[in-house]
């Protein structure tokens, strides 16, 4: 009885590793900065403005292994640590990307034929509908959360005035998964 039961033990235990090679495993869906020393925003990203110097140029950039059902994309950067009251900051939103792009090319913020067709950037808490780079307080560093998130919709109902807050409740219960990638930047004292 005992052999018997080793038997289908290990036919089972075979034809279970025959099938597991042929089972594909998902990439996990993930987004990527390019430009960036250590994981650190550099000059040529940093906001031109409130005491900072400069060149405000977006960065590039891009995703990959989109999850099915994907119909667009959202991608963001904020600033958790910025000294807001525990809102943070928004420095940039570009909205009603199609799930076919892979990526925002550096300085297309401000460039709509360098936006992917359909997308839209909208308004952040510098006041303006385009990028705002990295700008904390003297002497701290702050991390900068750069988020892509998937849709199950072709595009949200925003305008370029649209507030982040909007965008966001836009979202809302649309997001089929997000990939993130945290940046730093440090503001030396001057």
């Amino acid at each position: 009885m005992r052999s018997n039961a080793l038997s289908r033990a290990t036919l089972c235990s075979s034809l279970l590793l025959s099938i597991l090679p042929s089972v594909a495993i998902a990439e996990p869906f993930a987004i990527k900065v390019d430009g960036l020393s250590h994981g650190q925003f550099a000059n040529e990203q940093v906001y031109g403005g409130f005491g900072c110097h400069g060149d405000n140029v977006s960065p590039h950039i891009s995703w990959t292994h989109v999850p099915p059902g994907t119909k667009s994309i959202v991608v963001t950067i904020h600033d958790p640590d910025a000294p807001t009251g525990g809102l943070g900051w928004t420095h940039w939103e570009v909205v009603n990307i199609p799930a076919s792009q892979s990526s925002l090319e550096k300085g297309a913020s401000g460039n709509p034929t360098m936006l992917p067709a359909g997308a839209l950037e909208t308004l952040t808490d510098f006041g303006e509908s385009k990028y705002g780079g990295p700008c904390p307080p003297q002497g701290t560093a702050h991390r900068y959360v750069v988020t892509a998130s998937a849709l199950s919709v072709p595009g949200i109902d925003v305008k370029a005035a649209s507030s982040p807050a909007l965008v966001a409740y836009q979202m809302h219960g649309k997001i089929i998964a997000q990939a993130k990638y945290v940046a730093k930047y440090h503001r030396a004292a001057e």
